[in-house]
């Protein structure tokens, strides 16, 4: 840090298990991601192109080589891979992977209805290769998953080789682990964390109020995605209590009282 301040939050160093940053990247430029390790790299963990945006993206080798410098993994979104399931061509998105070199990939059903023994199958044959990240949860809004095949859900893939668990908010954060007004799910997720232990789970939270939620029911070192770009260090000053919706969530209680 610049210069010291008691009463901060330690938070875990890379590469960690939790404390997690996720950013999705939706088609920055080579010279813009450049411009965002320039002062964020401390803070990132991993990168999502999202959706299946590595499809349309000119100089991709080049971008990913730009997060490799940085020591940063890259990963396709899950919906690249269901757009090779639902064509039949699962051994070719392996072969994108192997040209593309990536160490992740996940694994999704958001867009495409995916019995879930496939679902497990698909993690078990990619885990082979690369370290899986998996996404539960439905994109769309009215689809409402009981909180027990939530679970039960998230713990399989879990024993089927998934490193993590994405909770599936979409970019809008207004669906799965939140309400269509975006407020969190509390009963869900509460039933969510007492079965299944929070450094499995990235918890996506794309605003600001899912952000300070998960910080003050989990703590600094909550693992979280589909942040912006532009959000990195925003949010680990929210991390640290360094913004006022979380100002006073590490400090010494007598701090509490008026100056």
């Amino acid at each position: 840090m610049n210069f010291f301040l008691d009463n901060i939050p330690q938070r875990t160093s890379k590469p960690r298990e939790s404390g997690l940053t996720m950013i999705m990247d939706k088609g920055l430029s080579t010279r813009q991601a450049e411009d965002m390790l320039d002062v964020s790299a401390p803070y990132i963990d991993i990168v999502k192109l999202g959706f299946g945006s590595s499809y349309v993206t000119p100089n991709l080798e080049k971008k990913i080589a730009v997060y490799r410098s940085a020591n940063i993994p890259v990963y396709f979104g899950g919906t690249l891979l269901e757009a090779f399931i639902v064509r039949k061509k699962f051994d070719d998105f392996l072969r994108v992977i192997e040209k593309y070199k990536l160490t992740h990939a996940e694994v999704s059903d958001g867009s495409i209805q995916l019995d879930h023994g496939k679902k497990l199958e698909f993690i078990r044959q990619l885990s082979k290769y690369v370290t899986v990240i998996t996404e539960v949860g439905s994109k769309e809004e009215g689809i409402i998953i009981h909180p027990t095949k939530w679970i039960d859900m998230i713990e399989s893939e879990i024993q089927a080789g998934a490193w993590k668990v994405i909770a599936e908010a979409r970019e809008s954060g207004t669906v799965g682990i939140y309400r269509p007004n975006g407020k969190a799910h509390v009963v869900l997720i509460n039933k969510i964390l007492s079965r299944v232990k929070a450094e499995n789970i990235i918890w996506e939270t794309p605003n600001k109020s899912g952000q300070v939620y998960f910080i003050k029911l989990i703590g600094a070192d909550v693992n979280l995605g589909n942040i912006a770009p532009t959000e990195v260090i925003a949010l680990e000053s929210l991390r640290i209590g360094l913004r006022s919706d979380t100002f006073f969530q590490f400090l010494d209680k007598k701090m509490n009282a008026p100056v």
